[in-house]
């Protein structure tokens, strides 16, 4: 059984920076595709970063330049870098992991596995 925990998520305010982690198990080391998303209350939950069992990064447009997404197969964990945060990345953020391999998108249909959400909030 595939788990995900998101931690990391905080208040923080405009320009600052937060890094959350998704600590997984349940599956083999790097062989998931996982990725971030978010959702703020009553809007559709959107694509962040994603990143596939080989390495290969994709970063919606919206966040190019600000928020960074690795892992670290030896420990299962997935981690985003968010810098210059602003109001407007408040939400709450999910990790999401699919056994698609290198076929990575930062698309929702995509993942079948989902963590509870860490909440990050951003005032100005």
């Amino acid at each position: 059984q595939v788990r995900l925990v998101e931690s990391g998520g905080g208040s923080v305010q405009a320009g600052g920076s937060l890094r959350l982690s998704c600590a997984a198990s349940g599956y083999t080391g790097g062989s998931y595709c996982v990725g971030w998303f978010r959702q703020v209350s009553g809007s559709l939950r959107e694509g962040v970063a994603a990143i596939g069992s080989d390495g290969s990064t994709t970063v919606e447009d919206a966040f190019q330049g600000r928020f960074t997404i690795s892992r670290d197969n030896a420990e299962g964990t997935l981690y985003l870098q968010m810098n210059n945060l602003k109001p407007e990345d408040t939400a709450v953020y999910y990790c999401a992991a699919a056994d698609t391999g290198r076929y990575c998108p930062a698309t929702r249909e995509t993942y079948k596995f989902w963590g509870q959400g860490t909440q990050v909030t951003v005032s100005s």
